[in-house]
């Protein structure tokens, strides 16, 4: 029985019903080019959602989000944060039975992110690669929402990001497009600019195009931070990256 609702809830989907979410950088949904207002208790309800990317039990969606209060009022949450969501006449979860799922044709930007992201890590460099340099993908999910079960995807995204614009980097200076292997570098950096293998990225990218004195100022600037901001040096892989150079 389930399963054949949750069928119909699939067949009835419309392209003209796309939905955009937004978490990367901060939450919005859009309808076309509209924005679609949310109080707080439905944005989360759909957040929630869209990050596990599944059905889920009301139950749990409810324990979730109102923990703190009573099942009763938890349950009540729920449901007005879900008559909000219609009342708003735009498909964007699925009721099946007893379990909740954001709508198939509600597009998430931070699933694109992760999907852009494993094929880099994967080895999979397409023409759409290098769109995980664009802020829209790389930026932090959720600034400002600090439940349990944000934290724990926000720390997720920011790891598979930061690994993949790495590797971004690397792959574009290994086969000669410097201008995509720094800008790459320096999202990386920009993310996490204590991050050393971002910077040594960099670096690598400046002096695979020849800019060697671009190349020694991002050293010096990782140099300035790290024993700032954290009392060390840069390590032997990244002095390596210089051996031989002028640096003072």
């Amino acid at each position: 029985m389930v399963t054949d609702l949750r069928r119909r809830c699939h067949d009835t989907q419309s392209p003209s019903e796309r939905l955009q979410l937004c978490l990367l950088g901060g939450f919005s949904l859009r309808s076309s080019s509209d924005g679609v207002p949310l109080v707080q208790g439905a944005q989360r309800l759909v957040a929630l959602l869209a990050l596990h990317g599944k059905w889920l039990r009301r139950s749990y969606v409810a324990g979730t989000l109102w923990g703190d209060a009573s099942e009763e009022h938890a349950n009540g949450s729920l449901r007005s944060a879900l008559w909000r969501l219609r009342a708003s006449a735009l498909h964007v979860v699925d009721s099946a039975h007893d379990e909740l799922r954001l709508a198939p044709a509600v597009e998430v930007d931070v699933h694109r992110a992760a999907t852009v992201a494993r094929g880099i890590l994967a080895g999979a460099f397409g023409e759409d690669t290098t769109e995980m340099a664009e802020p829209r993908l790389w930026e932090e999910l959720l600034p400002g929402w600090y439940e349990d079960w944000i934290l724990l995807e926000r720390e997720r995204h920011r790891q598979l990001t930061l690994l993949a614009l790495e590797a971004l980097s690397e792959h574009c200076t290994d086969v000669g497009r410097s201008d995509a292997a720094v800008l790459a570098a320096l999202a990386a950096v920009e993310r996490e600019p204590l991050r050393e293998s971002a910077h040594r990225a960099l670096v690598r990218a400046h002096l695979a195009d020849g800019n060697v004195a671009e190349a020694i100022r991002r050293f010096r600037i990782y140099e300035q931070l790290a024993q700032h901001d954290l009392g060390v040096d840069p390590s032997p892989k990244m002095t390596a990256l210089l051996e031989g150079l002028a640096l003072h």
